[in-house]
């Protein structure tokens, strides 16, 4: 998977590049969003890694460019902030994963991965402002791979049910429950309950 860095402060760059390039081909680093766009539209990366706070041109209007003008490229937001208008307008832009600065870098580097195999990530500290922004989108039931009680399952989860209490309200029993979640994580290629909501949220399937 092919990964640029777009953030401005050279220690914080540094510090990216060295935990992704373990994981996957680092082919460019700008320490603007202009420099950033341009890199962008040279590399055509997989995964562009943006900071929100840049220089020139900020990561919000960055990542908008990226979404209409490399539609195949996605967007990992990482940054200080975990204010709500920063995380919702990340997301209104077309970021496909946001982290936080302060995340362990492993969290990071799973983040790069999932956006780049078409998943969506939000750091465990602020799903809840995704969750909470997209509850009540119609469900589009035709393009979703969930059938209807998988359906019913991550509709609780993104209301914040436990496994107890989702089996509590669907009658069934805690393995069950287990086994409609296991099957979810698969078919939306999601590490965990929170990303499988966010990602089922986002693509209107709940």
């Amino acid at each position: 998977m092919r990964v640029t860095i777009v953030e401005d402060h050279a220690l914080t760059r540094a510090g990216l590049r060295t935990a992704l390039s373990d994981a996957f081909d680092v082919v460019g680093e700008a320490a603007d969003g202009q420099s950033g766009c341009d890199l962008i539209a040279r590399e055509r990366p997989d995964v562009a890694v943006i900071d929100i706070g840049l220089p020139a041109l900020d990561g919000i209007e960055l990542t908008k460019r990226v979404r209409t003008d490399f539609p195949t490229t996605h967007v990992v937001i990482v940054t200080m902030l975990d204010v709500e208008e920063e995380v919702l307008a990340a997301l209104s832009a077309g970021a496909d994963a946001y982290c936080l600065k302060s995340s362990d870098t492993q969290r990071i580097v799973d983040a790069v991965r999932i956006a780049g195999e078409g998943g969506a990530y939000f750091d465990p500290q602020i799903a809840h402002i995704v969750l909470s922004r997209f509850a009540g989108t119609p469900a589009n039931a035709v393009s979703s791979p969930l059938t209807p009680r998988e359906t019913e399952v991550l509709r609780l989860i993104a209301g914040g049910n436990g496994n107890a209490e989702i089996a509590e309200a669907l009658h069934v029993g805690l393995g069950t429950v287990k086994g409609h979640i296991r099957d979810i994580l698969e078919k939306l290629s999601a590490a965990d309950r929170t990303q499988a909501a966010v990602t089922a949220l986002k693509r209107g399937y709940i």
